[in-house]
């Protein structure tokens, strides 16, 4: 979690904090006993058939991923989700804290990164810190500066 915090304080993005509980499911996040405003996320890693191509993928908490029509909207071989031994090798975190800020630990560069695109229209935006204990909210414009900074590109689909 420093890691990421002080990455965001580098960036000058400004962010607050909320401690929590774990959480390991979009159904845990939502029973806290905490109002946390802005968009809540559904992050998720996913692998191609070969598992050589990986895609974070974040849509609105509420919205469900059809596997088979990502596939063929991003041009891909079938996908499934990465097991937790390839989260921790490109993503450097453990099931249940899949976050836009384990782009941190993607070091060689490989993970491609779709976001829906009805999260734009929110305000401010919520990711665990690469924990599952913590929930931190950005405005939406500094998610995407924090995207850009690791050298990304957003993907924007209609989920």
């Amino acid at each position: 979690m420093n890691k990421v915090l002080s990455n965001l304080e580098e960036l000058n993005i400004e962010y607050k904090l909320y401690e929590h509980e774990a959480v390991f499911t979009v159904e845990e996040a939502e029973a806290i006993d905490i109002e946390i405003p802005g968009a809540h996320c559904k992050n998720l890693f996913l692998r191609n058939r070969k598992g050589n191509v990986h895609y974070l993928v974040i849509l609105e908490s509420q919205k469900r991923l059809d596997l088979k029509s990502l596939s063929k909207k991003i041009n891909s071989t079938s996908l499934s989700l990465a097991s937790s031994e390839r989260l921790m090798k490109h993503l450097g975190v453990i099931p249940g804290s899949v976050t836009v800020f384990g782009l941190i630990n993607d070091l060689e560069n490989t993970v491609e990164l779709i976001v829906d695109q009805d999260l734009k229209k929110f305000g401010t935006i919520n990711f665990h810190p690469n924990v599952n204990t913590a929930t931190i909210n950005i405005k939406y414009e500094d998610f995407e500066k924090f995207v850009k900074s690791r050298g990304k590109n957003i993907k924007y689909l209609e989920f």
